[in-house]
């Protein structure tokens, strides 16, 4: 009916005075429409639910950060808010703009207790209970189990808000904080129990999740159904609050697909991820295949593998990360968990493994060796961590302070609390090695992120694994009395020097060399330290192996001050007080701004590096056809340690300041450098740290970018077109207007700026970059040819006396070169 309304309306123009009564009958027509969506759909669709997780993912508020800003008294009435209320909510919460209507109606209604609206109950389903949208977003921020309410029967405690909460034993709270909050959230009478029609829409939200982690639903209701069937011990035909938490201890499916975070644990837990299966398994449980394509459940430290309905009655996991006893301490056994053998053949005797017919065969989760179940007695009680032992912390080498002093550490389900803090623990690592710290930023790369950490979990010690959800600082705590470590960080640009900044703070006596794992989408500094353009899946134990054999560099770092005008005008804050890449005035600078609010405001779009590249290209196009920042030397002067630079000759757009010879996602706005005929040395050490300005031409031509010279380069633009052929290679180098090691830029308009790829507007203002401080990093060591490495590769341990082949001389791209072929 309302779409026949707006055809006549279109066909046949309203007058004035009938048009607020036409609006009043599209409204209560779209309002009516919208209800009964709400009500067939009662729940947030797959689609939906996507959608809010990457608004979240990119917001950096907490909701009780919200919550302390928020106007109750505007807003709320008591502990009900309206529509108006919760969408201004969801601004705040998400830091957007505009929240999609359709996401926020669809969210809106989701949180009424009852779908089936009347016109006695119209006025109360038009407020929602903000406890309740309260604890929904604390579950979805995911976090650890101490972080999220406990709601037994009572309202959590808000800030603004005078309502109590419930304290209960530390162990117990640990577990029911999790299974109460989402009792509480299902419960839509409040009658302390889940009917029929509750549990049916919890199996209707697993199966909504169950799509969205592509998940294959044709056989999964009706294992659901039998779960929660199992869960009603008295047959009473409803699931209480006790047998809710009971079922919750052992019912693994529910965790998974309720969006429970399954963090660490060393009590014998499974950290379980849905896992689809492209090559025949068989279930650890009941031995029984579990299915080309069909999906089961993995666990990320010991690749422990089950069917859905298995996982309830599994065995412990093997797998503990620290020493829990003084006889456990300086010696690492074995840890064999039965299948997990992908490569087919045994370590031990070569032959191959025949995992394709039954479970069989057994693999370490220290040394990842393979071997066949008959080999076992042939292979000694210790491990050695195998290849990889030099990243390597094992079990062996943390253990509990406590144990030094001489107090027995017995480790029961109530202690473990008291050893989730860094400093509860010693590390001694094994002599010779040089462990790795791990930081990944799960935001990085798509899904890429999440897929990375699973996999390092199981690579290395989980322990030696941290989340940047959480910030750097545990992971550095936890390393600090750790000699010879290295870091390796997992992301982009930004988060590598988010990283180094932290280590600077940190003052080790030993400043830890960085390696990068880029994820971003430009990552820049590690296309210049040789660790690739962006990782595409490949191999993280070959990976791994390259960070033992890189080089220590040093890669300079720059403070950057802004000292704005006294006008009056606003600019938006600046990102960062520290240059690590390059900084840039102008063009590249007003693209990068434009891409940045599309991504704040609309965060689902940008969850691909092709498709970031491909706003990136967008922006540009518009960019060239605008010119905002046409005749930029008229609007800035700049300075290289006191001296003006002369800029009256050159029609630019933009002016980049570099610091290392890589900027937008691999192009080198300086160029190729033509050395002098008999100069093998280069200008570079000619000059040495004498000459701290270079402005000659001539000279320029022959100055070589070097990160750790404690010099930048200046470049000048013209405009997006330069910028596209240099990009392309159809142009060298922009202009190359000096080497310095001190620059000063005054503006007279706003303009957009970019630091590292973080870009922001401007207002007039003096721009300072001096000389900061020096990171350590690490870069790969450049390809040697194939038949030199042909002698020279280490020997593989399934094949004593076959050598590695690296076929690095026919690869452009140094990550991508250093596959490797089996002779």
């Amino acid at each position: 009916m309302g779409s026949c309304l707006l055809r006549c309306a279109e066909a046949y123009p309203l007058k004035s005075k009938h048009k607020r009564l036409y609006n009043q009958v599209i409204s209560a027509i779209s309002l009516k429409q919208r209800r009964k969506m709400a009500k067939d759909k009662g729940l947030i669709s797959p689609e939906d639910f996507a959608q809010l997780q990457k608004y979240i993912d990119y917001s950096t508020k907490s909701v009780s950060d919200v919550l302390k800003v928020f106007e109750m008294n505007k807003y709320c009435q008591g502990d009900e808010i309206g529509y108006l209320g919760f969408e201004q909510f969801l601004k705040m919460y998400l830091e957007v703009e505009e929240v999609p209507h359709h996401l926020c109606w669809t969210l809106f209604w989701s949180f009424h207790s009852s779908q089936d609206l009347d016109e006695e109950t119209e006025s109360k389903a038009n407020v929602i209970c903000l406890s309740d949208v309260y604890c929904y977003f604390t579950l979805l921020e995911g976090g650890s189990p101490e972080d999220k309410l406990e709601l037994l029967g009572l309202r959590p405690t808000m800030p603004g808000l005078g309502m109590n909460s419930l304290a209960l034993s530390h162990k117990l709270t640990q577990f029911l904080k999790h299974f109460t909050v989402t009792f509480k959230l299902y419960d839509m009478d409040r009658n302390g129990i889940l009917d029929s029609t509750e549990v049916e829409k919890i199996i209707l939200q697993m199966m909504r999740v169950a799509e969205y982690l592509d998940w294959d639903v044709s056989e999964l209701r009706p294992i659901l159904q039998e779960m929660m069937k199992e869960m009603d011990r008295d047959g009473s035909g409803c699931v209480s609050l006790a047998e809710w938490v009971r079922a919750g201890a052992t019912t693994v499916p529910l965790l998974v697909l309720l969006g429970i975070d399954m963090t660490m644990k060393d009590d014998g837990h499974h950290i379980w991820r849905p896992k689809r299966f492209s090559r025949p398994v068989y279930c650890n449980l009941c031995e029984l295949s579990i299915g080309l394509g069909k999906q089961g459940l993995s666990c990320n430290l010991c690749k422990y593998i089950v069917h859905d309905h298995c996982a309830m009655k599994a065995q412990p996991c093997e797998v503990s990360t620290y020493a829990k006893s003084r006889k456990d301490i300086g010696v690492q056994p074995h840890v064999w968990v039965r299948g997990g053998c992908h490569s087919g053949r045994c370590d031990r005797c070569q032959k191959k493994i025949r995992t394709y017919h039954s479970l069989t065969g057994l693999h370490c989760v220290w040394c990842h060796l393979e071997i066949h179940d008959d080999c076992l007695q042939a292979v000694g009680p210790e491990c050695d961590c195998g290849l990889l032992r030099d990243h390597i912390l094992p079990p062996c080498s943390i253990y509990p302070r406590v144990l030094v002093s001489g107090q027995e550490c017995k480790q029961k389900t109530t202690d473990v609390t008291s050893l989730c803090t860094p400093e509860a623990f010693r590390i001694e690592p094994v002599s010779n090695t040089h462990p790795l710290l791990v930081f990944i930023n799960p935001k990085s790369g798509g899904k890429q992120g999440q897929s990375v950490l699973w996999k390092f979990q199981y690579i290395l010690n989980p322990r030696q694994v941290f989340n940047l959800k959480d910030g750097p600082e545990p992971g550095l705590r936890f390393f600090k009395d750790v000699p010879q470590f290295r870091v390796l960080v997992c992301g982009g640009d930004g988060t590598v020097g988010w990283i180094l900044e932290t280590i600077d703070k940190a003052n080790f006596p030993i400043v830890p060399p960085v390696a990068v794992l880029p994820l971003g989408t430009g990552n820049d500094l590690a296309r210049c330290l040789r660790w690739g353009r962006g990782y595409e899946g490949e191999n993280l134990r070959k990976i791994l192996k390259d960070i033992e054999i890189s080089k220590v560099v040093y890669l300079d770092r720059w403070l950057l001050e802004v000292i704005p005008q006294q006008n009056g005008e606003k600019s938006d804050p600046v990102p960062s007080q520290i240059i690590n890449n390059y900084f840039s005035i102008g063009v590249d600078a007003s693209i990068a701004h434009r891409f940045h609010l599309m991504r704040e405001k609309y965060p689902e779009k940008f969850n691909s590096r092709m498709k970031n590249k491909l706003w990136y290209l967008e922006f540009a196009t518009s960019e060239s056809i605008f010119s905002t920042c046409k005749k930029l030397e008229e609007s800035v002067t700049v300075e290289i340690c006191g001296k003006l630079l002369d800029l009256s000759d050159l029609s630019l757009e933009g002016i980049a300041v570099l610091n290392i010879p890589s900027m937008h996602g691999g192009s080198n706005l300086w160029g190729d450098t033509k050395r002098p005929h008999g100069d093998t040395c280069g200008i570079n050490q000619a000059l040495g740290s004498v000459a701290k300005i270079i402005t000659d031409p001539d000279i320029l031509k022959t100055c070589v970018p070097d990160m750790s010279d404690k010099r930048l380069e200046v470049v000048g633009i013209e405009g997006v077109i330069e910028m596209g052929q240099i990009y392309t290679r159809l142009k060298s180098a922009g202009h190359r207007l000096a080497k310095c090691s001190e620059i000063t830029f005054q503006t007279t308009k706003t303009l957009p700026m970019q630091v590292d790829g973080e870009p922001w507007m401007q207002a007039p203002c003096t721009v300072s970059i001096v000389y900061a401080c020096r990171g350590w990093t690490l870069r790969l060591l450049e390809p040697k040819s194939p038949f030199y490495s042909f002698f020279t590769s280490p020997w593989h341990p399934r094949f004593p006396c076959a050598p590695l082949f690296p076929i690095s001389g026919f690869l452009s791209n140094p990550r991508n070169s250093s596959r490797t072929l089996m002779l």
